[in-house]
């Protein structure tokens, strides 16, 4: 048997998403945009370490035409999601077509990261999407002919669909219908690694599933009363009590009261490592900033840390701090947190809350965006909006427009009147990256208490203790031991009390 891979991300998603459809009133049908960064551009430097986290997550590869699956529609919902060939379908009021076009092409490559091969893109204008079937009755039978023309197994629409409008859009295109959030949760379900992200992730698919459960029609039992019995069929119809679809509901709230406290659980092993970090007074930078704008990479040209780096959205969800020092010897922590997305579904903000944690507890917030991004205003807006539910909003900011080699000067003066005071790097060329160091150390908050002392020399913990977490101004080596003018920590400076000198 020949084996045959889905095309990989050098064949660019968005350039397959083509507007192969003729124009129709109404409906618009997206051409080429860019969802993901050009491969070529985003090789991993000498910085990104070896990267075998990367090759394990690309040795599984699909093979096309063995697929089982039923026709029948109706089975959708506890089937396993395996996206294929996809039709995307967004729908805009008037004046807003740039931002769907922008949104539309994010969902490509979020598809496109969920395993997907997209055929086509649709967009709709009109003022309000339709209670029924989403894009009304009239579209929905084009959608079902676009379909057909292109051979996708299934429609993907821009938006979080209510029940009733994803069973209704499926009995009118006869194919799969999922909606944006379907697809996040699944990227997010195989990418967790750890024991918290897949209870995190897990949590989520729960809440976002429990509403949407389907019964199986007559091959349930059913509850009734009276003599009417169970769908009319009089005496003798009733069940045994409970119908199957409660049950359900019933072990999905079970495990997600399980989950919840399985996430509280870990809950004391990371206030127990940030309350080392501040007994030891050491500052924390957490990176935060819109998926695939290059948060790891940074980490990894900022300290060498090695953490997965893909040319992919959501590729690492879970925090990874690593140790950093300023030029003076000073101690900080940079924490790689994960990406956020325009619509990201409230029931992932509510899962990762834990995670999230990470930025508020933070001392400075680094706020990555991608400089080559057709919306760098939006993913601002975004990241703001998620980092204010978090409590971060107050937190010191150092804005940073990553991917610079792609940008060229005039986007770069559009980008200086979005935020004047922001720093442009590459991961990849190394560019701005000295700058940005000597911004994030002046950011750093200065330790609270000045001292004077002159410490024995038989006590070099207490010199290597203002070297790693205090603020050294001066050193002078005396006959009686080393006597240093110092800002440090109050517990510190507790310490050095017996050794303080007048000024």
């Amino acid at each position: 048997m020949t084996e045959t891979t889905t095309p990989s991300t050098d064949d660019h998603t968005v350039d397959r998403v083509l507007a192969g459809a003729e124009k129709r009133s109404d409906v618009h049908v997206f051409g080429a945009a860019q969802a993901l960064q050009d491969e070529s551009t985003a090789s991993h430097g000498s910085t990104d370490g070896a990267q075998w986290d990367l090759e394990d997550r690309h040795a599984l590869r699909r093979v096309g035409g063995l697929s089982t699956e039923l026709e029948d529609v109706t089975e959708v919902e506890y089937r396993q999601l395996r996206l294929e060939n996809v039709v995307l379908v967004g729908v805009y009021p008037q004046g807003a077509q740039e931002d769907a076009e922008n949104s539309l092409r994010e969902l490509a490559a979020l598809a496109e990261t969920a395993g997907a091969v997209v055929l086509d893109g649709v967009l709709q204008r009109r003022p309000h999407p339709d209670a029924a079937t989403y894009l009304g009755r009239g579209k929905a039978q084009e959608l079902k002919d676009i379909v057909a023309a292109v051979g996708a197994d299934t429609v993907i629409a821009d938006t979080e669909l209510a029940p009733s409008q994803r069973r209704a859009l499926e009995d009118v295109v006869k194919v799969k219908v999922i909606d944006r959030t379907t697809v996040i949760l699944d990227i997010f379900s195989q990418h967790a690694k750890s024991r918290e992200g897949k209870a995190q992730v897990e949590l989520a698919q729960l809440e976002y599933l429990l509403p949407r459960l389907r019964g199986w029609g007559d091959s349930m039992s059913r509850q009734a009363g009276g003599q009417v019995g169970a769908g009319g069929a009089g005496m003798g119809s009733r069940g045994p009590g409970e119908t199957k679809i409660e049950l359900d509901r019933r072990r999905i709230r079970t495990k997600m009261a399980l989950l919840r406290r399985q996430i509280r659980d870990f809950g004391p092993a990371r206030e127990a490592k940030r309350a080392e970090r501040k007994r030891n007074a050491i500052p924390s930078v957490a990176i935060a900033g819109y998926t695939n704008a290059g948060k790891s990479s940074l980490l990894n040209a900022l300290t060498s840390a090695g953490v997965l780096v893909e040319n992919a959205l959501f590729a690492t969800l879970d925090a990874t701090v690593r140790r950093s020092e300023t030029e003076d010897g000073r101690v900080y922590t940079l924490t790689d947190t994960v990406g956020f997305v325009r619509d990201l579904p409230h029931q992932l903000v509510e899962a990762f809350r834990s995670t999230l944690e990470e930025v508020g507890e933070a001392d400075v917030v680094l706020h990555v965006v991608d400089g080559s991004h057709p919306d760098p205003a939006g993913q601002l807006q975004t990241v703001r909006d998620v980092l204010g539910d978090v409590g971060a909003r107050d937190l010191p900011e150092i804005v940073v427009f990553n991917k610079a080699d792609l940008i060229d000067e005039d986007e770069r003066l559009v980008l200086r009147g979005l935020q004047p005071q922001a720093h442009f790097v590459s991961s990849r060329s190394g560019e701005g990256i000295a700058e940005l160091r000597a911004a994030i150390e002046d950011a750093l908050p200065k330790p609270a208490v000045e001292v004077h002392a002159v410490i024995p020399y038989d006590r070099g913990d207490l010199v290597a203790a203002i070297h790693e977490s205090g603020m050294l101004l001066a050193v002078d080596h005396r006959e009686e031991g080393t006597a240093v003018h110092a800002r440090v920590s109050e517990r510190l400076a507790a310490e050095l009390a017996p050794f303080a000198t007048p000024e």
